[in-house]
């Protein structure tokens, strides 16, 4: 690898990152941090929502777990994207007419319950906190094999670049980086596998010699027995239904102007990373064959890092790696700015008034912490896409069955959500946990512990059905209005509630204490 062209892609990156996140500086009141207005496009909000999903998990991982473990790993990008679907039918456009700036804000405005909302506050901030532990993690890899750097830098490093986009703009300025990133992204991707693939098929052979025969593959594809049978299954649950429970994934449903364009820019997501995770595939077929000793060594989510240059030696080679380095920064920066950005927006409504000297104080705390947690965990030997997946079984076990049940079914009471929530996210946290320290075991308890959403989500859906069951008379009072608000288009909601174009501006706290909205 050549240090100084990867170092000069790193740092282009984080100039790019500063550069278009100083756009942000026009953010001044309460609606541009959280929301950015509600002026988002659909076609940039699709590509900022791409942008913050394509996670250390998506850039590096997929990859690496298909050098290590076969063709049964393909159902991580087939499930990432899927999930936008079921959140397309589901979710997007109800979630986007509830006029909330984050799902807390929702769950209180559905259920009129102060413990439903810090239930799903403390999940926010969990999961926000979790998923970003990886992408710090991913980013000190990353630095570490493209320029020999301790693996602390990149978390830092990151760490430092989020906090001053975040603290600068919120919603606004973060929502144009994302967008530009997922191009960068695309790009830092596509260019190397077109290369990679002319090398592979003997179209361009860059060292003057056509390249040596392929060596065999990493390791046995996995049996199709019951726990390799379970995994998939499992993974399906998890992927499908946990892009729903994501807090940085539903913030952005927020900052649409209308329930039409939020379905329009699930729509565009679809795309958008149908696309995109075309490539992890290949990279991690190609790894297979040319770089199987990753497997062993443990290095195998370096993969997509290292390729390039195995594949296409030289100068070529080198500017190849650089751009893919320059990529993967740019997708641990646009992810953790997502999460920093959704942990800010609770934590300053909760806990330090809402206004944006609170979100900036909340940003500090969003950001700080993780990178604190990612050093502490440096060495961990867990692949980064299982990690994001295990994450995944959290979101799906927690606030997908709020998220369904409380746009769908009128009979949830808060008791139930708040059940529902503790019963799926103890289970998920605690297999989360166990297998993390790796303390799981052979056999199927290990299976079922490293996979826990087949068995975490039904949970906390009967549980919340159950329990909402046994309270029925602590369904909230005006449930009928705002499922109609919900589900109504928003001209007809207006029209039948005599709500104003301005008053579905406001979150259900803005109602309470409208001076925190900047319109009011």
């Amino acid at each position: 690898m050549s240090t100084p062209a990867n170092l000069t892609a790193v740092l282009l990156v984080v100039a790019l990152t500063v550069a278009v996140g100083a756009y942000g500086l026009r953010a001044r009141s309460t609606p541009d941090f959280y929301v950015a207005s509600r002026t988002v496009s659909p076609l940039r909000n699709a590509s900022a929502v791409s942008g913050e999903y394509l996670s250390a998990a998506s850039y590096l991982g997929i990859a690496g777990l298909l050098v290590v473990y076969g063709s049964t790993m393909l159902w991580y990008g087939i499930g990432y994207t899927a999930g936008y679907l079921v959140l397309l039918v589901l979710v997007a456009a109800p979630l986007r007419r509830s006029g909330a700036y984050t799902v807390s804000d929702f769950a209180e405005a559905r259920l009129g319950s102060l413990a439903v909302r810090r239930t799903a506050t403390a999940f926010v901030v969990l999961i926000g906190w979790l998923y970003q532990v990886p992408q710090l993690q991913g980013a000190g890899l990353a630095l570490h094999a493209a320029v020999g750097a301790p693996a602390w830098t990149g978390a830092v490093l990151v760490t430092a670049v989020v906090l001053v986009s975040v603290i600068a703009g919120g919603m606004r300025s973060v929502t144009l980086v994302q967008a530009v990133q997922f191009w960068v992204k695309l790009a830092a991707l596509a260019v190397p596998a077109v290369a990679l693939l002319l090398v592979w098929q003997g179209v361009w052979h860059p060292s003057g010699s056509p390249p040596a025969a392929p060596a065999p593959a990493a390791g046995p594809e996995p049996g199709q027995g019951g726990q390799a049978l379970y995994t998939v299954y499992s993974l399906m649950v998890a992927t499908f239904l946990g892009a729903m429970g994501l807090p940085h994934v539903i913030a952005r449903f927020y900052t649409n102007p209308d329930g039409r364009a939020a379905r329009r820019t699930t729509v565009g997501v679809l795309g958008l990373l149908g696309a995109f995770y075309l490539l992890p595939e290949l990279y991690g077929g190609l790894g297979r064959l040319y770089a199987p000793g990753l497997a062993s060594a443990d290095r195998a989510d370096a993969v997509v890092l290292l390729l390039p240059g195995r594949l296409v030696p030289g100068t070529a080679g080198q500017l190849l790696t650089a751009l893919v380095v320059a990529g993967a920064f740019a997708a641990f920066l646009s992810t953790c700015s997502g999460l920093a950005l959704s942990v800010a927006a609770v934590l300053s409504q909760d806990l330090l008034g809402g206004d944006v000297r609170g979100f900036r104080r909340a940003s500090a705390l969003a950001v700080l912490a993780p990178c604190a947690i990612a050093l502490l965990l440096s060495e961990s030997g867990v692949s980064v896409a299982h990690e994001i997946g295990l994450i995944f079984s959290v979101a799906a076990s927690t606030f997908c069955p709020l998220l369904v049940l409380g746009i769908w079914w009128r009979r949830l009471t808060p008791a139930g959500a708040v059940a529902g929530m503790l019963v799926g996210g103890g289970l998920s946290v605690t297999a989360m946990t166990v297998t993390l320290l790796d303390a799981g075991g052979p056999g199927w308890t290990g299976v079922l512990l490293a996979g826990p959403a087949a068995w975490s989500v039904p949970a906390a859906f009967l549980t919340m059905v159950g329990v909402s069951l046994a309270t029925p008379g602590r369904i909230p009072a005006g449930t009928s209005v705002m499922l109609a608000r919900l589900h109504l288009p928003e001209a007809l909601d207006a029209g039948t509630a005599g709500r104003s174009a301005a008053t579905d501006d406001r979150s259900s706290r803005d109602r309470v204490r409208p001076s925190r909205d900047g319109h009011h």
